[in-house]
């Protein structure tokens, strides 16, 4: 047992090592998805964190050293979310006709998600740093980060905050949106997009490839909108 535990300790500090993992572990999830029928619950994301998790608590592998060689998975989300804009552009039709119900949503929604998850944690007794770190967590991780040091947040907590929320959206936006009778795929994978920017939006995209370029497209311009509306609200706190 011993020399077993010697050899994961030589193993944790290759970067390859963590990279492998955290594609096996996306890999898990992926498939439990595909067997699941890509049922709501069943999210690849959410088993593939729940596993890397459980591998560092067990090994007692600090998250700052797993980062160090997963990290290259980070720096992919940038041509992920670029390559967004290939089923974008195929529905780029459906854009043009409902650019002012797009503009209307993406306002409302955008400023419900920051003024909600605000009042919320007021209510709850959050000040501070921590209050303000809530203000970016329905935008992409890169610009969520970014955006919530520039504001007087902490960046990591806010990173956490992001992956909390695009799995929840990404859970809960199938079903909430059956319930509620929302039929128009282009309404469905927008409000996903603004709410859960890019887990919400992989989920949406393998549900219907018109709600996936409407998600892409929420997610991007909600970034740049936040970007602007966050420092007026932290204006108001």
């Amino acid at each position: 047992m011993t020399e077993v535990w010697q050899l994961w300790t030589y193993l944790g500090q290759e970067p390859l090592l963590w990279l492998t993992l955290t594609l096996l572990a996306y890999l898990a999830g992926d498939g439990l998805s595909r067997l699941a029928k890509r049922a709501p619950l069943v999210n690849p994301v959410l088993i593939a964190v729940i596993l890397l998790a459980a591998v560092l608590a067990i090994t007692g592998t600090p998250y700052a050293t797993y980062f160090e060689g997963a990290q290259f998975v980070h720096f992919l989300l940038g041509p992920a979310t670029v390559s967004l804009a290939i089923p974008l552009f195929a529905n780029l039709r459906l854009v043009r006709q409902a650019w002012l119900p797009i503009l209307l949503a993406l306002v409302a929604g955008s400023a419900t998600a920051m003024g909600s998850a605000v009042a919320i944690g007021w209510a709850l007794g959050l000040e501070g740093q921590t209050l303000l770190s809530l203000v970016p967590k329905s935008t992409t991780a890169p610009v969520a980060m970014g955006l919530s040091e520039a504001i007087g947040g902490a960046p990591s907590l806010t990173a956490v905050l992001v992956i909390l929320t695009g799995i929840t959206g990404a859970l809960i936006v199938t079903p909430l949106m059956n319930a509620l009778g929302v039929t128009d795929w282009r309404a469905r994978g927008l409000a996903v997009g603004v709410a859960a920017h890019g887990i919400g939006t992989a989920r949406a995209l393998h549900v219907n490839e018109t709600a996936g370029a409407f998600a892409g497209l929420g997610m991007g311009l909600n970034a740049i909108l936040t970007a602007l509306l966050a420092p007026l609200i932290v204006a108001l706190l």
